[in-house]
């Protein structure tokens, strides 16, 4: 873990992902810190792992690790009960901005726990206090994910 100076001054920390198994320890541990009303917004290119860590949250979260979880590419969001809240998975990667967010329910979604791919199509939508995690490709299958946002819990993470 490398701590980095974040945007508006929050801590952000550089953790190194050697493989699948890490990003899905990693999603485990945000799930069991996340709590109804935050976010948790995933960038990074095409297969730096969004979607694995998303996909291994909401197995964790729900404590069911064979739950089905599709990519919402197409239907734009899915939503999901687990014991401790409901969480809706958008991916905005199709969406121009912000605009058809209203349509898919954002509002009311923000209640509970949102899990966003392609957070830079929420233009001013985006939460000021979101977790922010940025996935980039490392050597072979490893990746790199530069985490910031949870001032009170992002040490938990490490």
């Amino acid at each position: 873990m490398v701590a980095l100076a974040g945007p508006r001054h929050t801590a952000a920390m550089l953790l190194p992902l050697p493989n699948l198994a890490a990003t899905e320890a990693l999603a485990a541990r945000v799930a069991a810190l996340a709590r109804a009303g935050d976010a948790i917004l995933l960038s990074g290119p095409l297969g730096a792992g969004k979607s694995a860590f998303a996909r291994a949250f909401l197995r964790a979260a729900s404590g069911d690790p064979a739950l089905e979880v599709p990519s919402p590419s197409y239907t734009l969001v899915q939503s999901y009960d687990t014991a401790r809240f409901r969480a809706h998975h958008f991916d905005l990667w199709r969406l121009d901005g912000p605009g058809a967010l209203v349509e898919l329910g954002w509002d009311d979604s923000r209640a509970d726990v949102v899990l966003v791919e392609w957070p830079d199509r929420l233009g001013e939508l985006r939460p000021d206090d979101a977790l922010s995690i940025a996935f980039a490709h490392g050597a072979g299958d490893a990746r790199i994910a530069t985490v910031a946002g949870w001032p009170d819990r992002i040490g938990a993470l490490a």
